[in-house]
């Protein structure tokens, strides 16, 4: 017993030092370095018009109007672009259900795009990983412009042109692919041609 009691106490003050590093002053250290150096992405990387939150850059929202660039096909549940259940559909590229869906999507997107040349980017018709893919292709923004130019009565060159301006490149020049956010471009036509509706009503 004695010999139990001698060892008890390092192992209590042990656990207790390692409570207080691991649960406490660690997790204080790391939150305080975020907040000081990254403020905006430790508090989700929020977006904000006319002074009320609109969404993040990083997570995806629904845009189903005409005048407004859509997003990635969500399969979220229980409804599309539900941030608090991320996933995807888990079909593989051979089921049969996910090639009718994608099908169906490629029509629509058709019917939506008479003017629209070549094939139908595939991150249009497919939905990401997360479900809530905030960013597009160039290439499928740029299959988008005739529609949107269409609908706010715009050239299409200067819509053309303002997706270009949002192009983000690869992370450090290395990581993944050049790719457009697709709430960040929305935001900037309701600021640069306002009148046609703001980033609230395309949700």
């Amino acid at each position: 017993m004695a010999e139990f009691l001698r060892l008890l106490r390092p192992s209590a003050l042990l656990l207790l030092v390692l409570i207080l590093l691991t649960g406490l002053a660690y997790p204080l250290l790391v939150t305080g370095l975020a907040q000081a150096v990254f403020s905006r992405q430790a508090n989700g990387s929020l977006v904000e018009h006319q002074g009320a939150v609109i969404g993040s850059e990083l997570v995806g929202q629904g845009f189903g109007q005409p005048q407004w660039f859509w997003g990635r096909p969500s399969a979220t549940a229980p409804q599309a672009y539900n941030a608090t259940a991320s996933g995807g559909s888990n079909l593989a590229p051979s089921n049969a259900a996910l090639r009718q869906a994608v099908e169906e999507r490629a029509r629509a997107l058709r019917q939506a795009h008479p003017g629209a040349s070549g094939p139908v980017p595939m991150d249009l018709v497919t939905a990401s990983a997360s479900g809530l893919d905030p960013h597009l292709s160039p290439a499928a923004a740029h299959f988008q412009v005739g529609r949107v130019a269409g609908a706010r009565g715009l050239d299409p060159a200067q819509v053309a042109a303002l997706v270009r301006e949002h192009i983000e490149g690869r992370q450090w020049g290395v990581l993944g692919q050049p790719r457009v956010n697709v709430l960040k471009l929305n935001l900037a036509l309701a600021r640069r041609w306002p009148g046609q509706g703001d980033a609230h009503a395309a949700r």
